[in-house]
């Protein structure tokens, strides 16, 4: 093969087809259109004596040959990044560039709107993108480059992923104004409530898979005890939005029930155990760490990040 002649731009269009399997979406990633992407695919087919992806119903799967080249064509162009990205000037008033970031509907309600608010007025052009995933697959989003950021409670990471603490936070418990059982006892609302209460009340839980157990009840099984879980729901503001219409009982996090409580004429009160603290944590791939874009967003989401213990 004539590298001299060998145009590198066709493995940033491999390198997005592997990872998108779609050449409408390989063309969004990488700024080229559809018909685009088939050519270059074409011209690398030619060159390579492969067909390097074949039509599966909607997706394209990668050949042996293709799955071959992955890792390699991906870790060429991560070290030309990394080369380019040391020196690379970003001014957020002029940049056009789009970030990904991964977190929950607690990041996306809780963050978002302060981020946008900082954001839009000194960089009108930069878009910034927030997509939910599995914490288990969020990782990997970062070495597939995927996603620039992500924001998630405390994980165990590989080497290669930087992190950084925003703050702190823990689970209280709502209910509507005026729940029936919580006014019989005249428990008021910043103060914990018994267990019994706890336990007696139907509740609505946040889970993401459909489990019906969370944190606290590991700590109510060792004394004997149960709660009942009405309804599993995958997104913290469902949770606030059931309990807010029913005489159900959620825990969520602090943060987020102060932000929502007022609107949704919902008290908080605190569980009847101590509610183990998290750490909410920003994730990044080390490989970014002197890029000015992404080191960018991260101060901006360290400033927006600052909430009262």
């Amino acid at each position: 093969m004539n590298l001299a002649a060998f145009d590198l731009n066709l493995l940033r269009v491999f390198d997005a087809m592997m990872l998108e399997l779609s050449t409408v979406r390989a063309g969004e990633r990488v700024g080229l259109s559809q018909p685009a992407v088939s050519s270059a695919l074409g011209r690398l087919r030619a060159i390579l004596g492969d067909e390097l992806f074949v039509r599966d119903g909607n997706r394209m799967m990668p050949t042996p040959r293709a799955l071959q080249l992955k890792e390699p064509v991906r870790q060429a162009l991560v070290q030309i990044e990394e080369a380019l990205a040391a020196s690379a000037a970003f001014d957020a008033q002029t940049s056009t560039r789009s970030f990904m970031l991964i977190g929950s509907d607690y990041f996306s309600t809780l963050l978002m709107p302060k981020l946008a608010a900082r954001v839009t007025p000194t960089a009108p052009s930069i878009v910034l993108q927030m997509m939910d995933y599995p914490s288990a697959d969020v990782f990997g989003l970062l070495s597939d480059g995927k996603a620039d950021i992500v924001l998630d409670r405390a994980l165990e990471t590989p080497e290669w992923i930087a992190s950084r603490r925003l703050f702190r936070s823990w689970l209280v418990c709502i209910a509507r104004r005026g729940h029936p059982l919580i006014s019989a006892t005249e428990i008021r609302p910043g103060e914990a409530l018994p267990t019994d209460v706890f336990c007696a009340i139907p509740q609505v839980l946040r889970s993401a898979d459909g489990s019906r157990s969370g944190t606290i009840d590991p700590a109510l099984q060792k004394l004997g005890l149960s709660r009942k879980v009405a309804i599993t729901v995958p997104h913290f503001q469902a949770v606030a939005l059931a309990v807010a219409n029913s005489d159900l009982l959620g825990s969520i996090p602090v943060h987020f029930a102060r932000l929502v409580a007022e609107h949704l004429e919902l008290d908080i009160f605190m569980p009847p155990m101590e509610s183990p603290a998290m750490d909410v944590t920003m994730y990044w791939h080390r490989r970014f760490d002197r890029d000015a874009g992404n080191a960018w967003l991260r101060e901006q989401l360290g400033a927006v990040a600052s909430f009262e213990p």
